[in-house]
């Protein structure tokens, strides 16, 4: 009762949670923007859209109208720059005024030179970081104003025909890698699945494996998920380690993404002490063990597992996607994200970035795929059959994230996981799927981050 308790009250808590989803819509429109002059003239409105800079402008106009408190400053003088770029002029004086009342004092001057309607000298950019597209913004203004590009100054770049080239370069390969890749994969992986199912209504698939799984009863399954896993993984570690956190990590405090992302790696690590301690303690002293152990993890041969798991992942995608999008257009308000997402889009510090991968493709996958795919998974299936051990525990699986935004999606991916494990035989394979899945979206998020 008190795990359900937390899980709800996390559930509807998500929805007061920022969604991703704003600013990866944001990122990929400012990457058509970066990579529009070298997109060839047959792929301009099938990557970059019609006019990639006015739809730009209008998500900004949304996102910050929509936005609860101020603006960041860096949207607000993106925003100003295209209205101004467009030919509304007064509406860029009344975004550029707004803006001096939120900077410091040293980006003020640049302000005052990007609104005003001839050069005046004012210094170029002190006191900000811009991305690739503000700064290409700024320099243009600053262009038309008249002000010269000095050899050393931040627009030399801009005024560079070959740095620019190379710029405009590497966001068309990174916006083909966000459009074009995503599309191989999603006709692969619908190819693959159909296959599938047609070998399976021809009754010409393999057989599934025998489902093998650990000596443990429903009361042994609850204390492990409910209690183990969200009573002490997620209500008591957070409590007793983050303050301990806190305090040990104030060495990193001029690096703050570095700070974060340590205390990310320690608060999963604490997370997954408690249920792992538990369940070694269910089953020692259980015997006899069979053949590849209580869990079945039986990694080898490690290239069938391979093979095994990303036919699998192009398999889910697919299904992921569609049941994403419908999902989308059910709910305008998608919220409830994963907070991971959102530091790894805004981190550039390398070792963070490291950090969040070693928790998002390892820790989690092989701590996730233990607890639902080999405990809670076989031991429904012993009792309730196999059909029934994949749906409950891809249900599990999806309610733990405590993201209602991201529910569907998740449960969908853990039937695949679960089908994995049912078709396999081993645990491997399944650990190896979610390892590749979060893979990608690191990726993916890695490419819009630049």
């Amino acid at each position: 009762m008190l795990s359900a308790l937390l899980w709800l009250n996390g559930l509807v808590d998500s929805l007061q949670r920022p969604s991703v989803g704003n600013a990866l819509a944001l990122r990929q429109l400012e990457l058509s923007v970066l990579a529009a002059p070298a997109l060839p003239a047959p792929l301009k409105g099938l990557l970059g859209g019609v006019a990639p800079a006015t739809s730009l402008r209008e998500e900004l106009e949304h996102q910050i109208d929509q936005s609860e408190g101020p603006a960041p400053p860096g949207q607000v003088l993106e925003l100003a720059l295209l209205v101004q770029q467009a030919g509304d002029s007064a509406k860029a004086s009344q975004l550029f005024d707004d803006l001096m009342g939120q900077v410091r004092p040293e980006q003020r001057p640049l302000i005052a030179s990007l609104a005003a309607p001839s050069s005046q000298g004012a210094p170029l950019q002190a006191g900000w970081i811009l991305s690739p597209l503000q700064q290409q913004l700024v320099c243009d203004r600053l262009n038309q104003l008249g002000v010269p590009a000095s050899a050393t100054g931040p627009c030399a770049a801009a005024a560079n025909g070959q740095r620019q080239a190379a710029l405009h370069q590497n966001a068309l390969l990174r916006l083909l890698g966000l459009s074009a890749a995503p599309v191989l994969l999603l006709l692969l992986g619908s190819g693959l699945l159909l296959r599938e199912l047609w070998l399976r209504w021809r009754q010409k698939a393999p057989p599934l494996a025998e489902l093998v799984g650990p000596p443990l009863d429903l009361v042994d399954v609850t204390l492990l998920v409910a209690g183990g896993f969200v009573v002490c993984g997620e209500l008591l570690t957070p409590l007793l380690l983050a303050p301990v956190l806190q305090n040990s990590l104030g060495f990193l405090k001029a690096d703050p993404a570095l700070q974060q992302a340590v205390a990310v790696l320690g608060m999963y690590l604490g997370l997954m002490s408690l249920p792992l301690l538990i369940l070694w303690a269910q089953l020692r002293g259980k015997a006899p063990k069979p053949e590849g152990g209580w869990l079945q993890w039986r990694w080898r041969p490690l290239a069938s597992a391979l093979r095994q798991a990303l036919t699998q992942v192009l398999k889910v995608l697919p299904l992921v996607t569609l049941v994403g999008w419908l999902f989308d257009q059910l709910v305008s308000k998608a919220s409830g994200s994963n907070p991971l997402l959102e530091l790894v889009l805004t981190t550039t510090n390398p070792w963070a970035l490291l950090l969040f991968s070693i928790t998002a493709m390892v820790l989690a996958p092989l701590f996730e795929e233990t607890l639902f795919r080999g405990v809670l998974l076989p031991v429904l299936g012993q009792r309730y059959g196999g059909f029934w051990g994949v749906v409950i525990s891809a249900l599990v699986f999806g309610i733990a994230h405590l993201s209602l935004g991201e529910l569907p999606a998740l449960f969908v991916l853990g039937l695949g996981l679960g089908w994995l494990r049912l078709q396999s035989g081993r645990l491997g394979p399944s650990v190896l799927m979610h390892g590749l899945w979060n893979g990608l979206t690191f990726a993916n998020l890695l490419l819009l981050a630049g």
